[in-house]
């Protein structure tokens, strides 16, 4: 295996099996932690794709329900968050140009909203809008136009109303959204993988989690794909697989393997690569996406979440150190008559590269956490710049149409994953090492006492946003600032 630095690592989680088991529920209790979890029976079952919908002449129109929904995970009846009744929700296809429109009502109990992460589309009104609020039993009415030259690849869609969004993405709101490309790339088949973490009580309801969980991050003890434990895929050799895997897990990252197959990375987030890359493993930090072609041979390979440190948290509740055992997440069995081999993948368009660009200004956000506030100082602190979100203060102002460069330091002991919603940003510099290639990334890691140095152009839209730690426990306790393009 390769030698994999800790700004690039993954971290996976995964639970033994074994235990009493809890009545009505179909889990059993992990020795270790306490806690309840899926069943051995529950692992093997064929993977299971998301419903679709996918865009006609140019317009996909969307009805989208967040709700508390009996539904199976892991292979068993538990009551969880969901989308239409589905976790994941639906998956929605555009093409570039398109407009997607979304009717979101909402059925829980707390406000909540609608993200679409990645995409690159207004902040404003009833677009990528982080300022509306739709109330317990209300609706909203988006409308996202997508630019003709929007970038193809793989995003998602989440709640983001500050204070409940790690509640709501861990209890199973998310889906997946797919950008075509201009240019079809062959392949056999296609397979989204959208990975997700959960942790269920013995009533079979998602756990409340702990403020030691928020302070470093929850990591549910079932990680999941596509809502499944341990699911089964199937080929035959020489079969193209094209997989669009998102992380999903509210602070879990995933450094990830599937030895024994040939792994070819298109793009991580929006930033497709001129030329794919072969690669052995892909780190993804939450919120992070990977546009992934397999091409299989013969025998049978695991998918796996390999253990990644992503630092340490501390303060009054002591010390304790962030990471998880290996985790296998899914099989991938490969047998059969050998198929005809795939021509190469087609040469992309070179990526934009800001590395040689004027730059209008330049900025430092410095993320930091520990205790303060609150009875005493005992609540968790997370901060940008000395500051916790708040929703009537502009803290970045940029003007339309412009270069910047920004200086992402990281004072804290925890990793921390910065997302700038409507702009991508190139990564040019990573712990005073510049990078050697344009790099694009919505989500870009900050491991523990480091710095990153990006650029981004703000291009096409003006309006008010945010950017924030994709931790979303740390986003919700504050590390969250508001941007304005002027």
């Amino acid at each position: 295996m390769a030698d994999i630095s800790r700004r690039n690592a993954l971290i996976l989680g995964g639970v033994g099996i074994g235990g009493v088991a809890i009545g009505g529920t179909g889990f059993v209790v992990n020795q270790q932690s306490g806690r309840p979890q899926a069943s051995e029976g529950s692992r093997g079952v064929a993977l299971v794709q998301p419903t679709e919908m996918r865009s006609t002449n140019g317009m996909l129109t969307v009805a989208l329900e967040s709700s508390p929904q009996q539904v199976s995970i892991a292979g068993r009846t538990v009551r969880a968050l969901s989308y239409n009744g589905g976790v994941p929700g639906p998956t929605l296809r555009l093409r570039a140009g398109d407009t997607l429109n979304v009717n979101l009502r909402n059925g829980l109990t707390d406000p909540s909203n609608l993200h679409v992460h990645g995409l690159h589309v207004s902040p404003e009104n009833n677009g990528d809008n982080m300022f509306v609020m739709v109330d317990p039993g209300g609706s909203f009415d988006y409308q996202y136009k997508l630019p003709a030259n929007h970038p193809p690849g793989v995003y998602w869609y989440h709640p983001h109303h500050h204070g409940y969004v790690a509640d709501q993405v861990f209890g199973g709101l998310y889906g997946a959204i797919i950008v075509e490309d201009p240019e079809e790339i062959p392949a056999t088949r296609e397979r989204v993988v959208v990975i997700s973490d959960m942790t269920f009580d013995s009533s079979g309801t998602i756990s409340a989690a702990t403020e030691m969980e928020k302070m470093s991050g929850r990591e549910g003890e079932l990680v999941l794909v596509n809502g499944q434990l341990s699911p089964a895929l199937s080929a035959s050799p020489g079969e193209r697989e094209r997989w669009r895997v998102i992380n999903a897990c509210t602070s879990r990252y995933l450094r990830l393997r599937l030895d024994g197959q040939q792994l070819t990375l298109l793009s991580i987030d929006s930033g497709r690569f001129e030329s794919p890359r072969d690669v052995d493993e892909i780190v993804l930090a939450p919120g992070n996406r990977a546009d992934l072609l397999v091409t299989a041979l013969a025998g049978s390979s695991t998918l796996r979440a390999l253990r990644y440190n992503r630092g340490a948290s501390g303060g009054m509740m002591g010390a304790r150190t962030t990471s998880s055992a290996d985790v296998a997440l899914a099989t991938f069995a490969v047998a059969g008559t050998d198929t005809a081999a795939f021509t190469a993948v087609p040469e992309q368009l070179a990526p934009r590269d800001l590395r040689s660009a004027a730059v209008t200004a330049r900025r430092e956000l410095r993320f930091a956490m520990g205790m303060g506030g609150g009875m005493g100082g005992g609540m968790m602190s997370a901060t940008i710049n000395d500051r916790t979100f708040d929703a009537t203060h502009v803290d970045t102002t940029v003007q339309f149409n412009s270069i910047e460069e920004w200086t992402l330091t990281n004072t804290s002991t925890l990793d921390h994953p910065l997302h700038l919603h409507v702009w991508p940003m190139q990564i040019i510099e990573q712990n005073g090492r510049p990078v050697d290639s344009a790099i694009w990334q919505d989500v870009v890691n900050i491991p523990a006492r480091s710095i990153v140095r990006v650029r981004i152009a703000f291009d096409d839209f003006s309006g008010r946003t945010v950017y924030h730690c994709h931790i979303l426990d740390h986003e919700d306790a504050g590390m969250m600032g508001i941007i304005q393009a002027i």
